[in-house]
């Protein structure tokens, strides 16, 4: 089928004040500037971010077609050995494209500089087209005119390219009212895809490109909340495709059904998401859970149990409160104990050189207990074996 370009307006929408587009607008905005609040343990909270942020990686990854599963990427964390496989090296480049974002968003804007520093961390190591998913010029705008599979859409022309990507950041980054900043994200999510200014690697760019715009409009400052935004387009990838293709046509009640679409996925995702900083439900669902799951596979010892339960159910303990499992010990014997543990990296200090200690689950065998929960409550984009 002969295809030809065709040129559409980048510019706000409003929606109809009666729509449910407008009362998601409401809503999020309403969670943004809310403050947030739980009961969760900071330490712990960072952690289950950490892990959302593999989440994220894996899930965006397999929108493109990695199959790599999240029981498989997070045997490599566990034994966190060096990996010449790229199907690993490329959910690992999103993790710290990730952790990039969260380190440098608040003191940048973000422009052509900052994107093509995502784009470069994304493809890193990286094989380029046909044979792998890595880019010949890593950082910078195609050089050739490309097709977008799966999509009836035909991207600008190569020397196009700049002019409309200096045309979404002058968007994303013009001063209009706060109403607007979340339309402007799904819509500058979709003018990023259709423009496919990289040669390879935009479907990953776009959606850590989304990620930093959410993170800048305050939806996840350092104290802030977890958010999995991938999880709304690979829950169901032909309809993150179908969504974005209908967009294609510029039509506006098209632009506005994807804009409802990603704010939908949005708002359930923070809903889903911010169960876990409720302490009681974390620990009772998922914590206490994975525990079990490790004891039962021999993955720690009965007493190192009792000691992991009394630490969830405190969230900070000391030596003194775990004495009761070791009667007519000494206390060094309880330390000995303790500092197996924190060798184990299953309890970690409060903070540096302190004689407090918190649980430790996201670089250890407690780890694939953590995830076993997280997915049969629902949480996992995809299923963990998937």
């Amino acid at each position: 089928m002969d295809v030809k370009f065709e040129h559409s307006d980048l510019k706000l929408i409003n929606p109809p004040f009666e729509s449910k587009l407008a009362d998601l607008i409401i809503e999020l905005d309403y969670l943004r500037k809310k403050p947030l609040g739980g009961t969760t343990y900071p330490s712990t909270f960072f952690q289950l971010k950490k892990i959302f942020h593999t989440l994220e990686s894996i899930g965006s990854a397999r929108i493109e077609g990695n199959r790599t599963t999240i029981a498989e990427f997070i045997e490599t964390k566990i034994e966190k050995r060096e990996t010449k496989d790229e199907k690993i090296i490329e959910i690992q480049n999103m993790e710290k494209a990730l952790a990039f974002i969260d380190e440098n968003i608040n003191k940048t804007i973000i422009n052509r500089i900052f994107v093509s520093e995502l784009h470069k961390q994304v493809v890193k190591n990286l094989t380029p087209p046909p044979d792998g998913e890595g880019s010949e010029n890593p950082g910078y705008f195609r050089k050739k005119n490309v097709r977008i599979t799966r999509s009836n859409h035909l991207p600008p022309d190569m020397s196009q390219v700049p002019a409309y990507m200096d045309e979404l950041f002058a968007f994303i980054n013009k001063e209009d009212s706060s109403k607007y900043d979340l339309l402007k994200t799904a819509l500058a999510h979709h003018r990023f895809a259709w423009t496919h200014p990289f040669d390879n690697g935009n479907g990953r760019t776009v959606r850590l490109f989304t990620y930093a715009m959410l993170v800048k409009q305050g939806f996840n400052i350092h104290i802030g909340r977890i958010i999995n935004p991938t999880a709304i387009f690979c829950n169901d990838r032909d309809k993150y495709y179908k969504f974005l293709s209908k967009a294609d046509t510029g039509i506006q009640t098209d632009l506005l059904s994807w804009c409802e679409y990603v704010l939908d996925g949005l708002k359930n995702e923070i809903d889903k998401i911010d169960k876990l900083l409720d302490y009681n439900y974390l620990s009772k669902n998922i914590l206490l859970p994975a525990i079990n799951f490790s004891l039962e596979r021999k993955l720690i010892t009965p007493q190192e149990e009792k000691i992991l339960k009394i630490v969830i159910k405190k969230q900070i303990i000391q030596a003194g409160d775990i004495r009761s499992i070791f009667p007519g010990k000494i206390p060094a014997e309880v330390s000995r104990t303790i500092r197996k543990l924190k060798n184990k990296d299953m309890l970690t200090p409060e903070k540096e050189k302190s004689r407090k200690y918190v649980l430790h689950f996201e670089n250890n065998y407690l780890l694939r207990g953590i995830i076993e929960m997280l997915d049969k409550n629902n949480f996992l984009p995809v299923s963990k074996d998937e």
